[in-house]
């Protein structure tokens, strides 16, 4: 009795540690677009520009992260864009959302502002752009979105995600 008890206990510990880490494990192809990423933006040339991701969501107002070159996503802010002197690129081609998740370098400022955005209840700082260049229209993730699988777009409808 007392060897089947212990093999019964030590196939648990097992089976739950292997349960365990499956929920917490990356897969390899993601892993493997991570490192790629982080040698990537490692090798951004620094300069007076900056890298944006479009974050479109059919309710809310902002435009997306714009980081410096050479910074993790991690360290993106959430912008409100100030199109006085260039139009946004999809605003540009009257086809609006139509460049969600796509890469862009930015050309511009912060102007120090704040900008309130009602449907997320958030306050954002403003970019003004005068230019961009498009980088990728299929980037590596950076969303747990886009990494899980798992989590349908009409899920996220209001969710605002941050990159990782």
């Amino acid at each position: 009795m007392r060897r089947a008890a212990r093999y019964f206990l030590t196939s648990n510990v097992v089976l739950g540690a292997l349960l365990f880490a499956g929920c917490n494990t990356v897969p390899m192809g993601i892993q493997q677009a991570r490192v790629e990423m982080a040698q990537h933006i490692a090798s951004e040339t620094p300069g007076d520009y900056y890298i944006g991701r479009r974050y479109y969501k059919p309710d809310y107002k902002f435009w997306g992260y714009v980081r410096k070159p050479g910074q993790p996503w991690s360290s993106a802010e959430m912008v409100m864009l100030n199109e006085k002197e260039k139009l946004a690129p999809d605003r540009e081609r009257l086809e609006f959302g139509s460049d969600n998740n796509y890469e862009y370098k930015l050309y511009g400022y912060f102007s120090g502002d704040k900008v309130y955005e009602p449907a997320s209840n958030g306050i954002y700082p403003e970019f003004v752009l005068k230019g961009y260049e498009l980088i990728s229209t299929n980037p590596p993730p950076i969303f747990r979105s886009q990494m899980s699988g798992h989590a349908s777009p009409t899920d996220l409808r209001y969710v605002v995600e941050k990159p990782e």
